[in-house]
């Protein structure tokens, strides 16, 4: 059967999107998209209806720049991420920073990126234009992690950072992650300074196109003392203590960019070099050896197990490809294939339990974590007599928590030097969990014993996630407001004994689409969508007077919140 004629109407917006996308094509200064575009527009104009769906797709919206800054999958289109967009962005950013400036101020940006794929161009791109905008633009000199972007941006004293990356996301994903200097102190954007600079972006889209924007050469790029400055700081975290000279362990940068750093400052800290898994050591934007770059992912971390039976080693350290978050791994023999990663909870209320013995009580001193992460951090700042603050989740929050000495959160994110950088850092987390387990061995304990001391001191915490990916984000707005609408009293056989809806900006968290369910024997269920997948998130955590009781308490409400959440589906 032959497709209808569209009706006028109908022509009209096919019209009006192929006139956007040739205006695309005209300003865009790459070869690859606008080849990739122009094509798609010569099979429309011949009537291919699968082009034609592909263009709506692209022009259906604009990639939003919020708190994350931008984020999305690479090709041509304003839902994108590209050349364009990145301009636009640029000189967004770009004047955003001269508005805050002082009379007569040169504002000095600090740009970095990761080993995706267009980091190093949309980089360029960047320094090109703060430059031609005016700005003192500073490039760092090769591939870097982002804790080293971060840290950048308050050694060298910069109003702003750059980082292009898109950290643990799909392979064909690249972003543009936003830091401010001053009073923000190196720390991610958060309103309402992320919606100031995306409305000079969207006014830099609406009033000119890219192609006469003014760029130039007459960028810096940054020396390497700025590395070397890092990797210093960063080595002073824990240097190895005696007897770690024989420790063994495995490292894995995820096809990433933490490897070149990880080994300079192991050496700098004393400790022995890691067995590596080869296959993933060099930064690879393909990210040919997984399915998804991303630690906590199944599969991700195979290659490392394989590695560490074969080394024979005491631990797994894992960093995700633009090495700003952690994983760890354990021998296991409980388990199949003999290894077990540490949940996130686990190694941030070791690292945790670390910060507080060398915090000062009643100093204002204060250990942090996102709401959605283990409660056994704020059992841990009670026992030593340390503040504690419960943030939104992200560390653009945990980051700026008064007094902070350390941070986390569940999602394989630590703060452990909030002196040098004012972000989740992967590779001084690293470095503190070499100590930990270097310190540890010299008693003849694991990683696994600390954790075993740790339930023996301040509660034995249990968590887990329920995380449902879709293709269709309604479904993820109808499981909220289905739980909105109608409050679940009971979970298994427990009593819900209070709900709180975030939505209203309860105890003094701004408002934000997040559910969390108090249980009367303690147990707490926080359900939200995730900030930068398409994925539901629910996080459960319970407390027992042992290993074993929170472990059954913790399998009944996982069963009971995954029936929940298939109901309201």
């Amino acid at each position: 059967m032959s497709a209808a004629r569209p009706g006028t109407a109908d022509r009209e917006a096919i019209e009006w999107v192929l006139g956007r996308a040739r205006a695309w094509i005209a300003q865009d200064p790459d070869p690859d998209t606008r080849a990739e575009l122009a094509d798609l527009v010569g099979r429309a104009e011949d009537g291919d209806t699968a082009a034609m769906s592909d263009i709506a797709d692209r022009f259906a919206g604009r990639l939003a720049f919020g708190t994350a800054g931008l984020r999305g999958e690479l090709g041509a289109g304003s839902s994108r991420m590209n050349r364009v967009l990145v301009a636009q962005a640029a000189a967004g950013l770009a004047a955003y920073l001269h508005d805050k400036a002082a009379p007569d101020a040169t504002p000095t940006v600090v740009v970095g990126y990761d080993g995706r794929r267009n980091s190093h161009v949309f980089a360029v791109d960047s320094a090109e234009l703060f430059a031609g905008a005016g700005l003192r633009a500073i490039l760092l000199p090769r591939l870097l992690p982002t804790p080293v972007l971060a840290f950048a941006v308050r050694h060298l004293g910069a109003d702003a950072g750059v980082m292009v990356t898109a950290s643990h996301n799909p392979p064909n994903d690249n972003g543009y992650k936003v830091y401010l200097g001053g009073v923000d102190d190196g720390s991610q954007i958060v309103p309402p300074a992320d919606a100031e600079i995306a409305a000079h972006i969207q006014r830099i889209a609406d009033g000119t196109t890219v192609d006469r924007l003014p760029r130039s050469v007459g960028y810096e790029v940054a020396p390497e003392s700025v590395v070397d400055a890092y990797i210093e700081a960063t080595a002073a975290v824990a240097p190895a203590p005696t007897g770690a000279d024989d420790l063994r362990w495995v490292y894995t940068a995820m096809h990433g960019v933490g490897w070149e750093t990880v080994s300079a400052i192991a050496d700098a800290a004393g400790y022995p070099r890691p067995t590596l898994v080869t296959a993933q050591i060099h930064p690879d934007g393909a990210f040919p050896t997984v399915a998804f770059p991303n630690p906590e992912e199944p599969g991700a971390m195979d290659l490392a197990f394989e590695t560490a039976r074969a080394s024979g080693a005491e631990l797994v350290i894992a960093n995700d490809p633009d090495a700003d978050r952690l994983a760890v791994a354990v021998p296991d023999d409980s388990v199949a294939g003999g290894w077990r990663r540490l949940t996130g909870n686990q190694v941030g209320l070791l690292l945790g339990w670390r910060a507080a013995r060398t915090a000062t009580p009643g100093s204002g001193a204060s250990l942090a974590c996102s709401l959605v992460s283990s409660p056994g951090l704020e059992a841990v700042a009670a026992h030593y007599g340390l503040d504690f603050h419960a943030t939104l989740t992200g560390f653009k929050w945990i980051s700026r928590a008064p007094g902070l000495v350390f941070g986390f959160e569940e999602a394989l994110g630590y703060l452990v030097n909030p002196g040098t950088v004012r972000d989740k850092d992967g590779v001084s987390a690293a470095v503190a969990i070499l100590g930990m387990a270097a310190e540890a061995r010299g008693r003849g304990a694991t990683l696994d014993d600390l954790l075993t001391e740790f339930g023996a001191t301040f509660g034995h915490f249990a968590s887990d996630q329920i995380s449902i990916r879709v293709d269709d984000l309604g479904v993820i707005a109808r499981i909220m407001a289905g739980l909105r609408t109608a409050h679940p009293a009971r979970l298994g056989d427990v009593d819900v004994e209070r709900v709180d809806d975030l939505m209203e900006g309860i105890d003094g968290f701004p408002p934000g689409d997040v559910l969390r369910f108090r249980l009367v024997d303690g147990s707490r269920v926080i359900v939200r969508p995730s900030g930068t997948e398409p994925k539901l998130k629910a996080y459960l955590d319970v407390r027992g007077d042992s290993a074993e009781e929170a472990a059954g308490r913790l399998g009944a409400l996982r069963e009971a919140v995954g029936a929940l959440l298939d109901r309201n589906r």
